[in-house]
C-alpha cells in the first residue's frame, strides 16, 4: 500500500500537495497505522509520531485545524490550532492541512503559484459555502483558481435524507442532478463531488480536478461510515521553499 497519494492536477511550478493514506505510521488498530487525528481516542504519542513523520518526509510545517463543519477560513498557523474548516497561506513551507474520513477535502491554488488553501467540506459545510469562502481567500479572480478534490465518500455510498437534498436544491436548483433516489424510500444517494463542482462553477471556478474516489470502499483511506471508530487522513497543499 502506497503511503501517499500525489494529486494529478496542473498546478504551477512550486506548488506541492499530497494526501496521506492509512499506511506508514505507528498507530495500532483500529487507527492503524498513519492516523493523524488527535480527537479520535488514539494514543497521543502515536499521533504525534505520525504527524512528525509527515513533517519530516515533506519538509513542511502542517497547519492543523480544529474542524467544526463550518465556513471559517483562517490564515494557516503551524504554531497554534485554530477552530476553522479551511486555511490559506502565501508563505512557502507552511502546509494548509485538513483531516477527513469521508468528508470532502479540497485543495486550492492560484495560477501564479503565490497562494494556496485547503478546505474540509462535509455536506453541512458544503451547503453553507465553505468552498466559496475558501476560494475568496485566494484574493484573485475565479478564472485564476485551480481546485483539486481529494478522496471522499463516493456517490454509491453516500445515502442521505430528503432534507439534505432539499437544502442543496433550494440554494442551487441544478443540485438535483447530484441526487439519485435510494432503494430506501425517501432517501437519496448523493454525489458530493458533483455538488462541489456545481457550487464552484456558480462562482466562476471551472478548473476543477480530482474526484472519483470513495473512502468507504477504498481500503487505503480511513472511513467513518465504514467504521465509526477510526482515524483520519490528511490532505495538504503548500508552496515549496526556494532552493538554497
Amino acid at each position: 500500500m502506497n503511503t501517499f497519494l500525489i494529486p494529478d492536477w496542473p498546478a504551477p511550478a512550486g506548488i506541492r500537495a499530497c494526501v496521506t493514506t492509512r499506511a506508514g505510521g505507528v498507530s495500532l488498530a483500529p487507527f492503524d497505522s498513519l492516523n493523524l487525528g488527535d480527537h479520535v481516542d488514539d494514543d497521543p504519542l502515536a499521533v504525534a509520531a505520525n504527524r512528525q513523520r509527515l513533517t519530516h518526509i515533506f519538509d513542511v510545517q502542517p497547519a492543523w485545524l480544529s474542524q467544526v463543519h463550518g465556513v471559517v477560513v483562517a490564515p494557516a498557523s503551524p504554531g497554534r490550532v485554530v477552530e476553522a474548516d479551511a486555511s490559506w497561506t502565501s508563505t512557502p513551507g507552511i502546509a494548509c492541512t485538513v483531516m477527513t474520513a469521508d468528508c470532502l477535502p479540497a485543495l486550492f491554488c492560484n495560477r501564479a503559484g503565490t497562494r494556496v488553501a485547503a478546505a474540509h467540506a462535509g455536506w453541512r459545510g458544503l451547503a453553507a459555502g465553505v468552498l466559496e469562502a475558501t476560494a475568496k481567500s485566494l484574493n484573485v479572480e475565479p478564472q485564476e483558481i485551480l481546485v483539486w478534490l481529494g478522496p471522499a465518500i463516493g456517490p454509491t455510498a453516500f445515502e442521505v435524507g430528503g432534507e439534505v437534498r432539499e437544502v442543496f436544491v433550494q440554494d442551487l436548483p441544478q443540485s438535483a442532478a447530484a441526487f439519485v433516489p435510494s432503494i430506501n424510500p425517501g432517501r437519496f444517494m448523493a454525489d458530493i463531488y458533483g455538488l462541489a463542482r456545481l457550487r464552484l462553477a456558480r462562482c466562476g471556478i471551472t478548473a476543477v480536478y480530482g474526484g472519483g474516489y470513495c473512502t468507504v470502499t477504498d481500503p487505503r483511506f480511513f472511513s467513518y461510515r465504514r467504521s465509526p471508530r477510526t482515524g483520519r487522513f490528511a490532505s495538504l497543499v503548500w508552496i515549496e521553499r526556494p532552493s538554497s
